[in-house]
Protein backbone atom coordinates (compact mmCIF):
# COMPACT_ATOMS: atom_id res chain seq x y z
CA UNK A 1 0.00 0.00 0.00
CA UNK A 2 2.99 2.36 1.23
CA UNK A 3 4.45 1.92 -2.53
CA UNK A 4 0.93 2.91 -3.81
CA UNK A 5 0.61 6.92 -1.75
CA UNK A 6 4.20 7.22 -2.73
CA UNK A 7 4.47 6.03 -6.41
CA UNK A 8 2.88 9.13 -7.87
CA UNK A 9 5.25 11.54 -6.24
CA UNK A 10 8.67 9.99 -8.09
CA UNK A 11 7.36 9.92 -11.01
CA UNK A 12 4.95 12.64 -12.51
CA UNK A 13 6.08 15.82 -10.99
CA UNK A 14 8.64 17.84 -13.41
CA UNK A 15 12.01 18.82 -11.54
CA UNK A 16 12.27 22.98 -11.28
CA UNK A 17 15.80 24.05 -11.19
CA UNK A 18 16.57 26.72 -8.84
CA UNK A 19 20.24 28.50 -8.15
CA UNK A 20 22.00 26.36 -6.15
CA UNK A 21 22.96 28.35 -3.43
CA UNK A 22 24.70 27.86 0.02
CA UNK A 23 23.69 29.31 3.43
CA UNK A 24 26.30 31.88 3.94
CA UNK A 25 24.66 33.32 0.49
CA UNK A 26 21.28 33.17 1.89
CA UNK A 27 22.33 34.11 5.63
CA UNK A 28 24.72 36.78 3.64
CA UNK A 29 21.68 38.09 1.42
CA UNK A 30 19.18 38.68 4.76
CA UNK A 31 21.78 40.50 6.46
CA UNK A 32 22.59 42.62 3.29
CA UNK A 33 18.35 43.39 3.35
CA UNK A 34 18.05 43.85 6.14
CA UNK A 35 21.22 46.73 7.04
CA UNK A 36 20.03 48.04 3.75
CA UNK A 37 23.66 48.46 2.14
CA UNK A 38 26.07 45.85 0.84
CA UNK A 39 28.37 44.02 3.03
CA UNK A 40 31.76 45.84 1.39
CA UNK A 41 29.32 49.61 2.03
CA UNK A 42 27.95 49.74 -1.80
CA UNK A 43 24.45 50.20 -1.95
CA UNK A 44 21.75 47.31 -2.67
CA UNK A 45 20.62 47.12 -6.48
CA UNK A 46 17.18 49.37 -7.14
CA UNK A 47 15.18 46.55 -7.74
CA UNK A 48 13.60 47.38 -11.87
CA UNK A 49 9.83 48.74 -11.84
CA UNK A 50 7.28 46.62 -12.33
CA UNK A 51 6.09 46.53 -16.10
CA UNK A 52 2.79 44.98 -15.60
CA UNK A 53 -0.80 46.70 -16.62
CA UNK A 54 -2.11 48.09 -13.15
CA UNK A 55 -5.61 47.39 -14.44
CA UNK A 56 -4.94 43.63 -15.75
CA UNK A 57 -3.19 42.92 -12.47
CA UNK A 58 -6.40 44.41 -10.86
CA UNK A 59 -8.55 42.07 -12.70
CA UNK A 60 -6.79 39.35 -12.70
CA UNK A 61 -7.11 39.74 -8.28
CA UNK A 62 -10.38 39.88 -8.84
CA UNK A 63 -11.21 36.96 -10.84
CA UNK A 64 -8.49 34.72 -8.44
CA UNK A 65 -10.69 36.11 -5.90
CA UNK A 66 -14.43 34.80 -7.30
CA UNK A 67 -12.43 31.65 -8.40
CA UNK A 68 -14.11 28.29 -7.82
CA UNK A 69 -17.03 29.57 -6.12
CA UNK A 70 -18.31 30.85 -9.35
CA UNK A 71 -17.45 28.61 -11.48
CA UNK A 72 -19.15 25.98 -9.23
CA UNK A 73 -22.26 28.24 -9.21
CA UNK A 74 -22.02 28.60 -12.94
CA UNK A 75 -22.29 24.94 -13.47
CA UNK A 76 -24.94 22.21 -13.80
CA UNK A 77 -25.08 19.37 -11.29
CA UNK A 78 -23.94 17.22 -14.21
CA UNK A 79 -21.14 19.31 -15.17
CA UNK A 80 -19.50 19.15 -11.60
CA UNK A 81 -20.05 15.23 -11.58
CA UNK A 82 -18.78 15.14 -14.99
CA UNK A 83 -15.49 17.04 -14.09
CA UNK A 84 -14.95 15.69 -10.58
CA UNK A 85 -15.15 12.22 -12.37
CA UNK A 86 -12.59 13.57 -15.12
CA UNK A 87 -10.58 14.46 -12.50
CA UNK A 88 -10.33 11.62 -10.24
CA UNK A 89 -9.65 9.20 -13.24
CA UNK A 90 -6.52 11.09 -14.15
CA UNK A 91 -5.88 11.39 -10.29
CA UNK A 92 -5.80 7.55 -10.23
CA UNK A 93 -4.49 6.54 -13.40
CA UNK A 94 -1.19 4.92 -13.62
CA UNK A 95 1.67 6.78 -14.13
CA UNK A 96 3.11 6.53 -17.99
CA UNK A 97 6.91 4.68 -17.74
CA UNK A 98 9.79 7.33 -18.39
CA UNK A 99 12.53 5.96 -20.92
CA UNK A 100 15.02 5.25 -18.23
CA UNK A 101 12.23 3.10 -16.42
CA UNK A 102 11.88 0.68 -19.38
Amino acid sequence: MREAVISWHYGAMPKRSSPKRDFMEVARGIVEHAIGEQMDGKPLETPSPDRRNPHAVALGSIGGKKGGKARAKALSADERQAIAKKAAASRWKSPKQSRKTR
